[in-house]
C-alpha cells in the first residue's frame, strides 16, 4: 500500500466518523476531502495509518482483543505524536490527553483503528 492510500484511508475514515459522532455541524476542516487537507497532515494521516498496521500485525490477532478505549487511545497517542513532529507550536487542543477530548473525538479515534485493522495486510 503506498503511504497517500494509506493517509486516503485514515483520513476517510476520520470525515466518516466525524458525520457519524460530531454533535451538529462540524467545522469545514474536519471534513474537507483528502485533496484540500494540508501536506502536513496528509503525512501524518500516513504515519498514524502504519503505526496502527503495525500494532494490528505485530499482535498476531492480540490487537482483537483490544477494548474501544484501548483502541481510541492508541490512535490519539499516536496523533499527538505526529502532531508534535509538524506543528512547532501546537494549541493545548491539538494534544490534549485522552481524558480531556471530547466523547465525539474519542469514537472517531477507536472508528479509526477499527477501519485501519479491517484493512488487508
Amino acid at each position: 500500500m503506498t503511504t497517500t492510500e494509506a493517509g486516503r484511508i485514515f483520513r476517510e475514515a476520520w470525515i466518516s466518523g466525524v458525520r457519524k459522532h460530531f454533535p451538529g455541524e462540524p467545522k469545514p476542516g474536519y471534513v474537507a476531502p483528502w485533496e484540500e487537507t494540508p501536506e502536513w497532515e496528509r503525512q501524518a494521516a500516513a504515519n498514524v495509518y502504519g503505526l496502527v498496521r503495525a500494532l494490528v500485525e505485530a499482535g498476531d490477532g492480540g490487537a482483537s482483543k483490544l477494548n474501544r478505549e484501548q483502541r481510541g487511545r492508541f490512535v490519539a497517542l499516536c496523533w499527538i505524536t505526529q502532531i508534535h513532529r509538524f506543528v512547532p507550536d501546537p494549541k493545548p487542543s491539538y494534544v490534549a490527553d485522552w481524558d480531556d477530548l471530547p466523547p465525539w473525538q474519542r469514537e472517531v479515534d477507536a472508528d479509526i483503528f477499527d477501519a485501519v485493522e479491517r484493512e488487508p495486510a
